[in-house]
Parts: structure tokens; sequence; C-alpha cells
């Protein structure tokens, strides 16, 4: 029997994701898939599977869990409360869910995404060479209370380790390029819209997420007039009050508002983790500083699985203790 995973209580916004369906931006569809793909290899880390394998994605808290057979967990993303059977579990950690045993987690301490791996992955319909669930497109649905995720097959039985996670809670300085319209704004206004701190306002979803701030928008001169044309994540499209809007990764393919700029892909994690009302700024770089920032945000991904460090827990709170080998071999005691 393959391992699973019965959804006894589902939260608000949870969805099974992966890396997307990349090549369909001509036909109208965008790549969609997690809003954090960083979660999504850190839990490939963990449990030292493939990134492409698809999770569970919660959005803002979790819900709660039981499991029909002994499975591998990781949770990644961000932190929420998380138990095992009552007792607590360490986050950005793998861990062994025996049989009947019920997993609850709670809501956000930091960020809006968190993510529960299994070991296998969710072995979900594939719909155009992909099991992310695509909600403005209508490919697939959010997960609900009652559903059992299924998994692939999983060879690996290594639990109980720990990954350090990648900075990308909270907030700060997120790095852009210049867009198509980017000339359209005038210096003192992408000055101004450098210097502006912008709060995350709590309307945002995985179609984009609207920034606030104090004083003016940033309207250009002519930018109703704009035709639509492509636009991809982390496209940051002044919207018609003067608000920036930053589209994420479920965003529409086509749009004509005036885009001030684009997010680096490897930054889009720390606006789509941004908790309602965190601070962040928007800094513009070139070109090479930008290749240079995603080649070294690529490779920083490519070497997780060497981060990776055995966890140290308390026997007396690991309620899967006699799922752990603890002695490999004896011995006479004899032996020089």
């Amino acid at each position: 029997m393959s391992a699973a995973l019965l959804i006894r209580r589902a939260g608000p916004g949870m969805s099974v994701q992966d890396q997307g369906r990349p090549g369909y931006l001509s036909q109208g569809l965008s790549r969609g898939g997690a809003a954090d793909p960083v979660a999504l290899a850190e839990g490939a880390a963990l449990l030292s599977q493939s990134p492409t394998l698809a999770a569970l994605e919660m959005t803002g808290m979790g819900g709660e869990f039981q499991a029909l057979t002994d499975l591998r967990i990781a949770l990644t993303g961000a932190e929420m409360r998380v138990t095992l059977d009552g007792s607590p579990l360490v986050w950005n950690a793998s861990h062994m869910v025996p049989k009947g045993a019920v997993l609850s987690i709670g809501s956000a301490q930091n960020g809006t995404y968190g993510y529960l791996h299994i070991g296998g992955g969710i072995d979900a319909s594939e719909r155009l060479g992909s099991r992310a669930v695509h909600l403005s497109a209508g490919l697939g649905a959010l997960s609900q209370t009652g559903d059992v995720l299924t998994a692939g097959p999983d060879p690996v039985g290594q639990v109980g380790r720990i990954l350090p996670p990648e900075p990308r809670f909270g907030g700060g300085v997120i790095r852009v390029l210049a867009s198509l319209q980017t000339a359209l704004f005038s210096d003192a206004v992408l000055a101004r819209f450098q210097a502006t701190e912008f709060h995350r306002d709590h309307r945002g979803n995985r179609m984009g997420v609207r920034m606030n701030s104090d004083g003016e928008g940033f309207l250009v001169e002519g930018g109703l007039t704009v035709l639509s044309e492509v636009i991809v994540p982390g496209d940051i499209q002044i919207t018609g009050d003067g608000a920036p809007f930053v589209l994420m990764s479920e965003c529409q393919t086509t749009g004509g508002y005036p885009r001030i700029g684009t997010v680096l892909p490897c930054d889009l994690p720390k606006v789509a983790q941004a908790l309602p009302g965190a601070s962040l700024r928007f800094r513009f770089v070139d070109t090479d500083t930008a290749l240079e920032a995603e080649t070294r945000a690529r490779n920083t991904l490519a070497g997780l699985r060497r981060r990776v460090q055995p966890m140290i827990r308390d026997p007396r709170d690991m309620p899967d203790l006699l799922s752990y080998q603890l002695i490999s071999g004896m011995i006479a005691g004899d032996e020089e």
C-alpha cells in the first residue's frame, strides 16, 4: 500500500503544488507552481528526493492530518505551530509519522506559505505535465477536509534531519530590473519609488500582492493607454490609483498597466512570504548584478543537501522513537 495521509481538517488556501508548468505562456497559461519554490527545494533536501515532486502548500495556517500508513514528512516555508499526537515537532526538519498518528499544524508564526512534504511526493493527478493546482486556470482544486493524499514510491528511510532555512521572511530589500515601461517614468518618480517604504497589503494571493505606502502614488502620464502585452511573475504593475502590484505565480499572461520594473525571481519568495504590513523596499539593479544574484541563488539551492544536519532530539519527546535504529550491531566484548 502506498503511503497516505488523510486531511481531517483543511485550512484555507491549501493546495497541492510543485514547480509548475513552464512553456505554456504563449498559450495563455502562466507557470503557476509553489508560491515559494525555495521551500520545495528545502523539503526535497530534507527527504533526499527530487525538488520536482509535489508538496502541500498551506496559506497562513495548516490543518489536521492523520497518517493512514507509516510515512516520512518534512516541514518547510513559513514556520507554523505543529504537533504530532500532541508533542511539538521541529520546523524545517524531517520526521517519521507512524500509522494512526495525528499531525496538527496551526497558524504561521512568520511568513505566509508553509509546506508539508511527504516521502515520495504527493501523487496527485497530472495535468499538462504538472500536479500543481492552478486555480485561475481551472486546473485542479483546493484540498478539502476528507481528501486523502497518496504518495509516490519512497525508497529512502532517513528522517531526523534539520536544515537552516534560507532567509526570506519578514520583507526587506527587493531587487528589481528595469521593465518595458520603466522609461515612461521620470527619474524623480523612479527615485521616489526606490526611496519609499512599502507595506504588503492584506489583499494578496497567488495572482498578485498590492503594496501600500504613504504619500502620492506612482502614476505616469499616458500609463492608461499602454497596450496589453505579455507579463510574467515578478512584474510590478502600477494600477489606476498609483499603487504598485507585484504579480505572483498564478498571474495572468497579458496586461496593460504600466510596469515600473520586474522583481528578480530569486527575490520573489521574499514578496510571497511577507506578512501583511511587512516592510519592503525596491532597489533597481543592472543586468550583470541580476545574473550574478540568480546564479548565486541557484547554486545555493543546488547545495542544500550538503547543509542538512542530523537533528538532536530529546528521546522523551519522541513519539516515533521506536522507528529509529538505535543499535546497529553487537559485539562479544572481548575484541581488541
